[in-house]
Formats: C-alpha cells, sequence, structure tokens
C-alpha cells in the first residue's frame, strides 16, 4: 500500500536507500553502494511538503520509498528505492504511478528523472514505464544544474541520462 510518509518513517528509508545501493555491487560500481543515504533532515523536507511516500508491508513497514521535487515545471524523481527482498514486484512503478498523479492534480505536464544509462533497473526500466532519454538540447535549466552536481559528486563516472516522461 502507497501512502504519504510520515516522519517515523524516515529513518527507515535510510535503510531501503542502502540496501537498494548493495545491488550496484554486483556491477562494479561499489562506489554507488558506498554513497551517503543523506539524512533524516534531508528527508524530512520532503515529508513535510508532501513530496514523499512510501510502499509498506503489511505490519506497515515502509519496503519502497519515492521523493520528488518540481524542476523545470515538472515533476522531478529525486529518489526512488525499493528494498531488495521487495524488488520486481511493480513497487517502484506503482511509486512512479503515484507521482504522476500528483503531478497531473498540480497541473505539470511532465516527470523527469536522472539516472545511469546501462544499469538494467535504471534507464532501460524507465523506458519501460515509458520515460524517453533526453537530448543534452532539450534539458532545461534545472535539469542541467542537477547534471553538474552530479557529475561533480563523480556519478559520471558511468554514464548517465536525463528522462522524461510526459502525462
Amino acid at each position: 500500500m502507497i501512502r504519504l510518509a510520515r516522519p517515523d518513517d524516515l529513518p527507515a528509508l535510510l535503510d531501503i536507500e542502502r540496501e537498494a545501493g548493495e545491488t550496484f555491487r554486483a556491477l562494479d560500481m561499489a562506489a554507488i553502494a558506498d554513497d551517503d543515504p543523506g539524512s533524516v533532515a534531508e528527508l524530512a523536507v520532503y515529508q513535510a511538503d508532501g513530496r514523499a511516500w512510501v510502499d509498506v508491508d503489511d505490519t506497515d513497514r515502509p519496503v519502497a520509498y519515492l521523493i520528488a521535487e518540481v524542476v523545470d515545471g515538472h515533476a522531478h524523481v529525486e529518489q526512488v528505492s525499493v528494498r531488495p527482498s521487495h524488488a520486481r514486484r511493480g513497487i517502484g512503478g506503482a511509486l512512479i504511478d503515484t507521482l504522476a498523479e500528483w503531478a497531473a492534480s498540480r497541473g505539470l505536464r511532465a516527470l523527469t528523472l536522472t539516472t545511469f544509462a546501462a544499469v538494467p533497473w535504471n534507464a532501460p526500466y524507465y523506458e519501460r514505464l515509458r520515460f524517453r532519454v533526453l537530448a543534452d538540447v532539450e534539458l532545461g535549466a534545472g535539469l542541467r544544474a542537477i547534471r553538474r552536481a552530479e557529475a561533480a559528486r563523480g556519478l559520471d563516472a558511468w554514464p548517465r541520462v536525463a528522462m522524461i516522461r510526459p502525462l
């Protein structure tokens, strides 16, 4: 079941991020697996603004989450992560669809995200969810800034792309 995140959910989201990050080790991407998942305070900004959703198990324990921003007039997936034990069940897609409903209700016309081009559960997965890769000339100022920040963090050691899904 998907619902808005509550303050007491936020520590679990950091655990989800760490667990999901571990899957990158098998692709020789240890730096991604070891990446700092952020803080509860950072997540609290999204939660307080109603831009953080969780999927919970039957004990109301978060097993996945999505946080979003508005970038270039679109709903931007800042992060979406699923516990590996709950992967391949459509949870990520359901969270994306929840964001699409939120975006449409606010008059936003598309979803965007940035992701790794060649990681099977990244760009190829999002293409199955109706996202397409944006050409560099299509990037707005906000997405350009996100891509610069990602490059500064070293994420461009592996090919990355920005993607869009019109609503």
